[in-house]
């Protein structure tokens, strides 16, 4: 029986948005709520700071360096079935988790399988949504970016809650339930149907007497198409990006981690400490959708790089409030100041990549600046936590270690740009004054593939990010 397909900009794509929203606030917001269960853990196993902070680090680096694969998956079996699979695998993760004897065993199961899940799980939601909206596309990224603030402020509401009345054990078990509304959601992500300009056919080419290549030429051109080394090489602004995120994360993601201990080890009750990060999560629930529409406009395009150093900058200075004083009144200041400068940097983040390369591949930039990003993520709470067994459990030096990596990335990311600004405005002048005779603007910007046939690229522009 032939599969009825939806129709794009239609009602059920308004439910599909809806399903995109829950999925994302499922497991883009689950790794702001780790910190609950990090001196449950640490007591649990007997474990130091080091060792306990893998765990978060592996489950927010799977979540990044899986994008790869799930693009593969995607184009193998479609967005449904993605998003379904990495339901299932986030919840057997937690199951498996609950039933951990030893941290290395959470490492596998809570940390690599669930953040596996959670990636196949919220990289294709986003997709789909670039299949079901055209006209009203930037729209929907922003109003689906909503569902990662909400399950920040609810995954440690939640957390606390159950982990009084069950453990950690029983709360990941718990936590393996509510990943199969993954599997729901993705249910309800019906195939849509695409208006393709038909290609006209040619005979099929001679078969060459040459030997057809390798596995290992296959494999090569599959890197090749997803994570893009020839721009890494040749493109000195993707260059200067990818460092300076790199350097930035590490210092980005230790307030998600450590700012609940930091607050409970200064004696501030374990539900007020849990509601700090929800503060975080319900103030970026209207900030996060203002930055990004405001962040898509046009005006800001040629200054996009430099509005993200700054609220780099911004982020790095408001984490040495938090570390001067830990009194309840000054981290809720703090939580709503570090809000505004994450929702900046979360909808600016893939916006400035998008203009510093070609969009015809920046699927591949944005495939090995995941990767390249994760090994940041990976790296960053054991290095914290590190420090942390070294100073004697001294929090306020990973916040100033947060303060660091961030206005230092900053100010590189600013310096940079503008040295390369200055360095190519000679040829941008040479090329603004050879356009002027050029194409009529009707045309628009157009590409040619190698059978010589010309397409149109449009520029698609995402809000939904894990940062």
């Amino acid at each position: 029986m032939p599969q009825v397909l939806e129709r794009a900009e239609g009602c059920w794509a308004w439910v599909v948005l809806l399903a995109s929203l829950v999925t994302q606030g499922l497991t883009l917001g689950f790794p702001t709520c780790t910190g609950i269960f990090f001196t449950e853990l640490q007591h649990e196993f007997q474990a130091s700071n080091s060792e306990t902070s893998w765990f978060p680090s592996i489950l927010t680096a799977m979540l990044h360096a899986g994008g790869p694969l799930c693009s593969i998956l995607v184009g193998r079996f479609g967005c449904r079935v993605t998003v379904m699979l990495g339901g299932a695998l986030a919840s057997l993760g937690m199951v498996a988790g609950s039933f951990c004897r030893t941290l290395s065993q959470l490492y596998l199961t809570a940390g690599f399988i669930t953040g596996l899940g959670m990636c196949f799980s919220f990289q294709s939601s986003i997709t789909v949504l670039g299949f079901y909206f055209h006209h009203h596309r930037a729209l929907a990224n922003a109003l689906a970016s909503v569902g990662v603030s909400l399950g920040i402020t609810l995954w440690p509401l939640l957390s606390r809650y159950l982990l009084e009345d069950l453990g950690w054990r029983g709360t990941f078990l718990v936590f393996g339930g509510v990943f199969l509304h993954c599997c729901v959601c993705g249910a309800i992500l019906r195939p849509v149907a695409t208006t393709v300009v038909p290609e006209t056919t040619e005979a099929p080419p001679p078969p060459s007497k040459t030997p057809a290549p390798g596995c290992l030429a296959a494999c090569g051109r599959a890197i090749q198409r997803h994570l893009a080394f020839d721009i890494l090489r040749h493109n000195a602004g993707y260059r200067v990006y990818m460092l300076g995120v790199m350097w930035m994360v590490l210092g980005f993601l230790l307030p998600h981690v450590f700012l609940v201990p930091y607050a409970m080890w200064h004696g501030v009750d374990e539900h007020r400490a849990a509601l700090l990060i929800s503060i975080i999560g319900f103030s970026n629930i209207f900030l996060r959708p203002m930055a990004g529409l405001v962040a898509g406009r046009r005006d800001f395009a040629g200054h996009r790089k430099y509005l993200f150093s700054l609220a780099a900058l911004l982020n790095g200075l408001t984490n040495l409030v938090c570390a001067a004083s830990a009194d309840f009144r000054v981290l809720v200041g703090y939580s709503l100041l570090y809000s505004v400068s994450m929702s900046a940097i979360g909808a600016l983040i893939f916006q400035v990549l998008m203009d510093i390369v070609p969009m015809d591949r920046f699927s591949s930039a944005l495939g090995l600046f995941t990767v390249l990003e994760s090994v940041s993520v990976l790296i960053s709470p054991p290095l914290a936590g590190l420090l942390l067994d070294t100073t004697d459990n001294n929090f306020s030096y990973v916040f100033y270690m947060s303060s660091f990596f961030l206005i230092s990335a900053a100010l590189f990311m600013g310096g940079s740009f503008c040295a390369l600004r200055k360095k190519e405005r000679p040829g941008m002048q040479a090329e603004a004054e050879g356009a002027i005779t050029g194409v009529p603007s009707e045309q628009g910007l157009m590409v040619e593939d190698s059978r010589g046939a010309k397409k149109h690229l449009y520029t698609e522009v995402m809000y939904v990010t894990s940062i």
